[in-house]
Parts: C-alpha cells; sequence; structure tokens
C-alpha cells in the first residue's frame, strides 16, 4: 500500500494562468466547462470523484432510483478538456500568502483559486443529534438512509412488541423546505403502493411520517399560495405535519421538542439546515454566517485571486441582501458568469458583475402533486407544475445515460407504482444503536 509521503498532486507545470477550483458541484463544473485549456489550466480538486445531481438524492434514499443514475464520473464530464486536471483529494487549508492550497498529499500554487464547496448539513452545534440523525448532503447519505429505511421495514415485520414496532414506524424529518416536503411526499406514496405488497404481514397504515419545522409554514422560501398548495397535498397523502415545532434532541429512540412533546422513533432525518463548507486558512472577517463574502464578481472580501461561488458565496444584493438562494441555479450562474469575467483578464477587458436570473422554484410532493414559483410572479401546483418539474429534472441532469437511466425509472414507476431498487447492499446503524448492530450483525454472518 502506497504511503501519504509517496503520494503527490502530480501537476505539470504550466506558464498559463493556472485557475484551482475545489469542489466538484454545480459551480465547479460550469466554471470549468468554460475555461479553455489553451489560455488557462484548470486543476480541480475535490473528496469526491463524481458530480452529483443532488435535488433527486431523496429518491435514492427512497429506492427509487440507483446512485449511480445521478452522478457522473468527473474525469468524464472533461474528456475532452485540454489542460484540465481533476484529483480526489479532500483539500486542508488555503494560504493566500504563499497563493497555495494544501492537502494531506502535498500543497498546489495557484494563480487564480475558486471555492465552490458547496454546502454541509447544519446541527446547530447538537452534537446528539449529529449522532444519531441521518442527513441527506451527498450520495452517501441517500444509500445509508435507504439502508436505514429499508432495515426499519425489515425489523417492524419481524418484531412481536407493538412499542418497538411502533418505534421503527415512525419516522420523523426535521425541516420542512424542499428535501423535507419531497422526501416526505416519497415516503407517503412508498407506504401506499410499496410497502402493503411487500410486507402483508405489517399494517403499514400504522407507519407515520412526522414533517416538522420551527417555522409557521411548509418550504418558507416558496411564495405562500404554493406553501398551502403543499400542505395540504401532504395532509391528503396522511403526512402529519407539525409546524412551530423546534427538535430539541434526539439519543437513537426518542425525538423531542421543545415544547415538551416526545415521540418514539429509530429514524430521524435532518433536513433542518445548511452551512457552508468553509476552508481554513482565509480570515474570519471573509466569512459571514458560515459563507464567504463575496463582492459582485465573486471576489472574496479582501482578496483580488480569491473568489467562492454557488452555495458557498454570500453575495448581498439590493434584491438578495442575505444571499441568493442556496440551490443549483446561482452556482450554475455564477460558474459560467465567472469564466466569462476570467477570460475578459485575459484580454485587459474590464469585468462585469454577476446578475442573478431567477428562474424560479419547484417542489414535488407525489404523483400529478407539485408546485412551482414562475417568474413573473406565475404560481403553478397540480398535475402542470409536476410535468414542469419532470422537464426540468430530467433537462438538467448531467450525461445522456443519467438522463436515460432515470427516465426509464420514472417511467416504469409511473406505470407499476413500484421501486426496483429495494435492496441492502451495505447494513447501516448508528455506532450507538447496540440493537440494531446485533440484528444487522447475525444477518450478515458468513
Amino acid at each position: 500500500m502506497l504511503q501519504l509521503d509517496e503520494l503527490s498532486l502530480n501537476v505539470p507545470d504550466t506558464k498559463k494562468p493556472r485557475v484551482v477550483i475545489i469542489g466538484g458541484g454545480f459551480g465547479a463544473v460550469n466554471l470549468a466547462k468554460q475555461l479553455p485549456g489553451e489560455d488557462f489550466q484548470v486543476v480541480m480538486l475535490s473528496k469526491q470523484n463524481y458530480h452529483g445531481f443532488w435535488p433527486l438524492l431523496y429518491q435514492v434514499a427512497t429506492a427509487g432510483l440507483e446512485p449511480e443514475s445521478i452522478a457522473e464520473p468527473i474525469r468524464k464530464l472533461f474528456d475532452n478538456h485540454g489542460d484540465f486536471y481533476f484529483r480526489f483529494v479532500r483539500v486542508t487549508g488555503i494560504n493566500p500568502v504563499t497563493k497555495t492550497v494544501s492537502s494531506l498529499i502535498g500543497d498546489l500554487h495557484y494563480d487564480y483559486l475558486v471555492i465552490a464547496t458547496g454546502t454541509r448539513t447544519n446541527f446547530f452545534g447538537n452534537e446528539e443529534i449529529k449522532q444519531n440523525s441521518l442527513g441527506l448532503k451527498q450520495l452517501s447519505d441517500a444509500v445509508n438512509l435507504r439502508s436505514q429505511l429499508l432495515q426499519t421495514f425489515e425489523q417492524a415485520n419481524l418484531t412481536r412488541d407493538p412499542i418497538k414496532r411502533q418505534s421503527l414506524l415512525n419516522i420523523v424529518i426535521a425541516g420542512a423546505g424542499p428535501t423535507g416536503v419531497e422526501l416526505s411526499g416519497s415516503l407517503a406514496e412508498m407506504r401506499k403502493y410499496v410497502l402493503p405488497k411487500d410486507y402483508p404481514g405489517l399494517d403499514v397504515s400504522k407507519m407515520n411520517i412526522y414533517l416538522v419545522d420551527g417555522l409557521d409554514r411548509v418550504l418558507p422560501p416558496f411564495d405562500p399560495e404554493s406553501s398551502q398548495n403543499a400542505h395540504r397535498y401532504l395532509e391528503d397523502m396522511g403526512v402529519i405535519v407539525k409546524l412551530n415545532k423546534l427538535v430539541s434532541s434526539y439519543d437513537g429512540e426518542r425525538v423531542k421538542f421543545k415544547d415538551g412533546e416526545e415521540i418514539p422513533a429509530q429514524t430521524l432525518i435532518w433536513a433542518a439546515g445548511v452551512t457552508g463548507a468553509t476552508i481554513d486558512g482565509l480570515p474570519a472577517e471573509s466569512v459571514e454566517r458560515g459563507r464567504y463574502l463575496v463582492n459582485p464578481y465573486n471576489q472574496v472580501h479582501g482578496f483580488e485571486d480569491v473568489f467562492a461561488i454557488g452555495d458557498v458565496a454570500l453575495m448581498k444584493t439590493d434584491k438578495w441582501p442575505k444571499g441568493h438562494p442556496q440551490v443549483a441555479q446561482p452556482a450554475i450562474q455564477q460558474g459560467q458568469h465567472l469564466a466569462k469575467n476570467l477570460k475578459r483578464r485575459l484580454r485587459n477587458e474590464k469585468w462585469e458583475p454577476f446578475s442573478y436570473f431567477d428562474k424560479g422554484s419547484l417542489a414535488i410532493v407525489g404523483r400529478s402533486r407539485a408546485v412551482a414559483d414562475l417568474p413573473g410572479n406565475y404560481h403553478l401546483s397540480g398535475f402542470i407544475a409536476w410535468m414542469a418539474w419532470l422537464f426540468v429534472h430530467i433537462y438538467y441532469l448531467i450525461g445522456f445515460r443519467s438522463k436515460l437511466i432515470v427516465l426509464a425509472n420514472w417511467a416504469y414507476r409511473l406505470f407499476t407504482f413500484q421501486r426496483g431498487t429495494r435492496i441492502i447492499i451495505q447494513p447501516y446503524a448508528n455506532s450507538e444503536d447496540k440493537a440494531a448492530q446485533e440484528f444487522i450483525r447475525h444477518q450478515t454472518l458468513d
């Protein structure tokens, strides 16, 4: 096995400006694709070797899609891109004085540094919830959540203890943003169409799906009319919506709220917030509310050659005083715009400030149930919003293979009401869940 001191980033020297991009998400990919190899050397550093389409993570988690169907290898995306180098490493620090980024296997000099690291789950300092709940921010989270859900159904089908069975069948989702709403709806459809056939001896009507949020409505970023429609869809599907409700603790057995209410549950899914995935090395005054402060050119506060784009960037404008929404479109547009400005610099042309074009917001609740806020203050709901959601998500998937696989899966589900990926590949259990670990150990003995 190779030792760390035998490894290096192994990037060739160049006389062209070197653009180092940290991250492999929407912003990073769209930036790199617009930087021609004849003008720049582009080096992308990421702790994952794939680009994922995170809006569909919840479908992987609820056995609707295979993990590979929403991800493409980063190297494949740049097969024909000249002077591009991808390195599968985690960046550990930034030194703006020496203009280097650090990793466990070496340092790399940059001429321009672009931080496009996205977000990480925000547990608001609650270590107990962090330890015992499940997030949904990356592909491994979705696979773990799928395993956890399928395992709880298997255990509920086997246990004779009605109290334990109910605890297994209670699923609490904290956070009623798009992720929480779409996950709740998907679980409700799974309860209605899939579980009765898989577990005919289990009374799945006792499966409770709780969607809780500290605010007074679901989908807070959406128009109130869309929020109301989504709330109605969820309740029609049997989701128990609890608003103005804050989770205070979770020990793996009971979800406790600040108002004293408790729900026995083996599964708490944490979708209650995110924070920017910042990196050590830049001064504290460059960061606000977990995001890098940037000017209209995406330059990080205090630096001319360090940029931040996407979810990790906080660009305050009159229209967006708290920064742009942490969704795909701002990242895509900022990546493309920054590439144009970097090319302008080569030509000694004046830079242009970034202006975000809001293409609207979409959220799906279930079959023929969705909501959409569109430019011009137009709001859609029901079947037409559902069709818009399907089209947009297919369109923005990267790679023909992914589009084909996802479309085939959706067609299969549309006509059969089934989900084809209900397999437990890697059993999951929280480290503190001794009973679940023992159950899994017995299932996996050779």
